[in-house]
């Protein structure tokens, strides 16, 4: 099934007091929820960017079929369109 791990931004260290972590800015918010009855997996949400909502839904049978429509859905997001753009864009040369 899927696992969720989620880091605090405070980090507390054996006998330590806890320390703010610095993080960068917020850019974008994501919001989904997953809901499955064991043979149909159902993912609707929503993602924000600079006040520009978009909605995401995504469906599937099986976790690969799932991934691959959330991954669909996820491309309508325009920060995530932009990232995954220079990923398959080569390098500039120095």
């Amino acid at each position: 099934m899927f696992k969720l791990y989620m880091k605090h931004p405070l980090e507390k260290k054996p006998d330590e007091p806890l320390e703010a972590r610095k993080e960068p800015p917020v850019v974008a918010r994501l919001v989904v929820e997953i809901r499955s009855d064991g043979t149909h997996i159902i993912a609707r949400g929503m993602a924000e960017e600079e006040g520009e909502r978009v909605q995401i839904e995504a469906e599937g049978r099986s976790p690969l079929e799932f991934a691959l429509a959330l991954i669909k859905a996820l491309r309508e997001v325009p920060s995530l369109t932009r990232t995954f753009a220079r990923g398959f864009l080569p390098g500039r040369k120095k």
